[in-house]
């Protein structure tokens, strides 16, 4: 009689949680069929579900639309951008949970909730004037604005669990306060580091309004080359489907190789004490 009560009790649950995972996955399997389908197939009036996958439009994307150099431009852009945030965002946030400066933590956390778009016209009219428009020294800077306050904030509260012990035992033992940030403390913080670097790496991949206004044709980035395939007269949806697939795909294999960090670092918080 327990087990059934116990199975009844959970039917529900599973029964949800099923349905919260078809409502995430359709559209993404949704996609993935499109980019499989002909131009009829994708505007025919009925859905058609039985159908012969076609690879033209991969080909399309790859052959005529120069989407590898789009894919080279943005993997160049995001993990420029990811570095350098790291670089400069973990001593940042090493700095503000062993000295609890909380005011610049604050404002940290306000730059990341306002709107890009209110850094847009600033940044426009500075690289104007430098003459950096188009460039990927203004895609970089532009995207730093994305990755550095987001590493921050996530890898403050692993720097925060961390005895302090651990330092002062290395700076009795003659080592200086950077290196016992390099060889102790950041061993101990990697799942963090790895959450921030990965959810950093794909706001800056997925980002388009600082691509499409401060990039060029030599600089264009995958979101802004899928923006490209819209026009007025007609849509080509298996090609913007099957764009689509690719610029998720880099992501998705990224995630799924270091999902176990991911999942940790997540996790770090709930299960600390």
């Amino acid at each position: 009689m327990r087990a059934r009560a116990s199975a009844r009790s959970s039917l529900v649950p599973n029964l949800l949680l099923l349905l919260a995972i078809v409502v995430l996955l359709f559209p993404f399997v949704w996609m993935i069929m499109m980019s499989l389908k002909s131009q009829v197939q994708n505007t025919a009036a009925v859905p058609v579900w039985v159908f012969t996958p076609t690879w033209e439009n991969y080909r399309n994307v790859i052959e005529r639309n120069n989407f590898l150099q789009y894919t080279r431009n943005s993997m160049i852009v995001a993990l420029a951008a990811t570095v350098i945030g790291m670089v400069l965002g973990l001593p940042a946030a090493y700095s503000i949970a062993r000295f609890k400066q909380r005011g610049l933590s604050l404002w940290i956390l306000i730059s990341r909730i306002i709107p890009y778009i209110t850094f847009l016209l600033p940044l426009f009219l500075m690289f104007t004037k430098l003459r950096l428009v188009g460039s990927f020294t203004a895609l970089i800077v532009s995207h730093l604005i994305i990755t550095l306050p987001l590493i921050v904030w996530i890898t403050i509260a692993f720097f925060e669990d961390i005895p302090t012990d651990l330092e002062e035992a290395a700076l009795v033992d003659g080592s200086s306060r950077a290196g016992a940030f390099v060889r102790i403390i950041l061993p101990l913080v990697t799942p963090g580091v790895v959450t921030a670097g990965i959810l950093a790496m794909i706001f800056s991949w997925n980002q388009f309004l600082f691509s499409l206004i401060l990039g060029g044709p030599d600089t264009k980035t995958v979101p802004v080359a899928v923006f490209n395939f819209l026009s007025y007269g007609s849509q080509d949806y298996g090609a913007i489907a099957a764009a689509a697939v690719l610029i998720t795909l880099p992501i998705i294999l990224l995630s799924l190789t270091v999902q176990k960090y991911i999942v940790k670092g997540l996790t770090a918080e709930g299960v600390k004490g």
